[in-house]
């Protein structure tokens, strides 16, 4: 009988919960029209910056692949006529990182950082490696509002 009036005393402060705030005024966020500020220290996806001439920063000497405690990161390097090293290879797959942000801290070229996009989904597994040509391309529309967080803005 005791456990019955316990059951019985437990649903009560749950109704009382749910009518508390039933005529409540919903919280909801207007997601697909009003997008969320992220906070300051968010770390979102990938990019790679270039130099005001179009050059790519990254001069591949493998310091993100060596920072990143899971080894989402694959490069090869490769030497210009010049003499100067890039990116052969450069790959990052976005289903194994944990987004901690040590491949932008070790990069001594800023060449590598953490944008503020949150939204990337795709329907299949592939299509989350992202490659040069593709972390390149998403550059120029996070360059304007991205700060370092250590300091500064890039380049």
């Amino acid at each position: 009988m005791f456990k019955f009036v316990n059951y019985i005393i437990a649903l009560l402060k749950g109704l009382v919960t749910t009518f508390k705030h039933v005529f409540k005024s919903p919280i909801t966020d207007k997601y697909p029209r009003k997008k969320r500020e992220m906070l300051p220290r968010y770390r979102g996806l990938h990019y790679l910056a270039r130099y005001e001439d179009g050059k790519e920063r990254c001069v591949c000497c493998g310091l993100c692949a060596a920072a990143c405690p899971v080894g989402c990161i694959y490069m090869e390097g490769e030497e210009n006529e010049k003499g100067e090293r890039y990116p052969k290879v450069y790959e990052i797959n976005e289903l194994r990182c944990i987004f901690c942000g040590y491949c932008e801290e070790a990069c001594p070229e800023n060449a590598i950082f953490l944008g503020r996009e949150y939204e990337f989904v795709f329907d299949n597994r592939d299509s989350f490696i992202y490659n040069k040509e593709k972390l390149l391309a998403l550059f120029p529309k996070e360059k304007m509002n991205r700060k370092k967080i250590i300091g500064g803005e890039i380049d």
